[in-house]
């Protein structure tokens, strides 16, 4: 099977994104998996397949690198809708496009060549003051699960190794977790480190991982901005701006296609 496929990067994340409008293509977790493995695949930490929706533009369906269907990916969405965009797939109403992802709606907005704004979930389920493996933790969820510790030095922190130890910790995490690692730049403003769940590694960047950094922050007094850049390990910025009650969310940072192909599978 002969399958044409684009690679996009939202601030660093990159994934495989298929045109799956006529459901014609059907992959296994392993086949997926194969694709996403660097080196010896495409390489990515995600593949995204566009279908069609009985109600919005598209519908996401979002794999993490393991092959395996994945909660929402924050960047990813961004990525699905720039492609969507530029495979002619009609807006929901000017530049803006609803599709849905997980059963859930979405809104995004193309604001440039290259700038997607993405409105998410309302976060759920704060937590604060987890002792886990002698760090002290908080957690959200924001679409996804996400763990967060602060640290003064965001360049010395072993992310692989602490992150890995407590993405795996199911009695605080049932079914695991991502981890993030936020430092403080300014009142509003941040830097973020991310070990991502289904990748397995740190990864450049994380789009609901931002939006947790972000609301986390702000929830426990330590930014006082309703806008935060968030400066991920790519580089990139991404911006997140919520309402007061942090009911009202959105995430907003560059996406592109970086090539597209096409590949044979078995």
């Amino acid at each position: 099977m002969k399958i044409s496929f684009s690679k996009l990067s939202g601030a660093g994340n990159d994934f495989i994104v298929i045109d799956n409008r006529e459901n014609s293509i059907h992959l296994a977790p392993v086949q997926i998996k194969n694709l996403c493995t660097r080196r010896t695949g495409v390489g990515a930490d995600g593949l995204i397949l566009i279908e069609p929706s009985a109600h919005y533009a598209f519908s996401m369906k979002y794999h993490n690198a393991d092959g395996f269907l994945g909660s929402m990916c924050g960047n990813g969405g961004r990525c699905a809708v720039y492609f969507a965009a530029a495979i002619g797939v009609p807006a929901t109403s000017g530049n803006a496009y609803a599709f849905e992802a997980n059963g859930n709606r979405y809104d995004a907005w193309v604001l440039g060549s290259e700038s997607i704004k993405l409105k998410m979930l309302a976060p759920e389920e704060f937590r604060d003051n987890l002792e886990i493996e002698g760090e002290c933790c908080y957690a959200v969820n924001t679409g996804s699960p996400h763990a967060l510790i602060y640290t003064a030095d965001l360049d010395a922190v072993k992310v692989n190794e602490t992150g890995s130890v407590i993405r795996h910790r199911t009695d605080f995490f049932p079914e695991g977790t991502n981890v993030n690692f936020i430092e403080i730049t300014s009142p509003n403003a941040l830097a973020l480190r991310t070990f991502e769940r289904g990748v397995e590694e740190e990864t450049l960047a994380c789009g609901t991982g931002a939006v947790a950094a972000a609301l986390m922050s702000y929830w426990l007094g330590k930014i006082s901005s309703t806008t935060v850049d968030v400066t991920v390990k790519s580089g990139d910025t991404l911006e997140v701006q919520f309402s007061d009650d942090m009911k009202d969310v959105f995430l907003t940072g560059p996406a592109k296609i970086i090539y597209q192909g096409s590949l044979t599978i078995d």
